[in-house]
């Protein structure tokens, strides 16, 4: 991505897949380090827990897919470590974490620009 006299700029997407719970606690968390804008989305998936069994009405049911929230997150450069740190401490259910916490995705944005004003660059993030 370029922006007008500068070189390239390095941005990332951080796509953190986290349990609905520990929504709020993360949000706090990132916006105390200085990630203030951020996007969430309801999602449903499954991984290495396979969906779990539940009871409705005396029957059991196989639910294959199991509730999720993707948060999409664009950072500078030098943010990204300290992003990725603060899910990874505030989204892991334990000390150690468990099977079903979630993941994070790391991807390079090549361009992004800001609707309103249509800059672009590092000052649209």
């Amino acid at each position: 991505m370029r922006v007008k006299g500068c070189g390239v700029v390095a941005v990332k997407m951080l796509m953190a897949v986290i349990q609905p719970t520990k929504l709020d606690a993360l949000r706090d968390a990132l916006f105390k380090i200085g990630v203030t804008r951020m996007t969430v989305c309801d999602a449903q998936g499954y991984g290495r827990q396979r969906g779990r069994t539940e009871m409705y009405r005396g029957n059991e049911y196989k639910t294959n897919l199991l509730r999720k929230v993707e948060l999409e997150i664009l950072v500078n450069d030098d943010f990204v470590d300290r992003a990725l740190d603060t899910i990874l401490s505030v989204a892991r259910t334990g000390p150690e974490g468990n099977i079903g916490d979630g993941k994070i995705f790391v991807v390079p944005a090549e361009r992004v620009i800001r609707l309103s004003d249509q800059v672009e660059g590092q000052e649209a993030v």
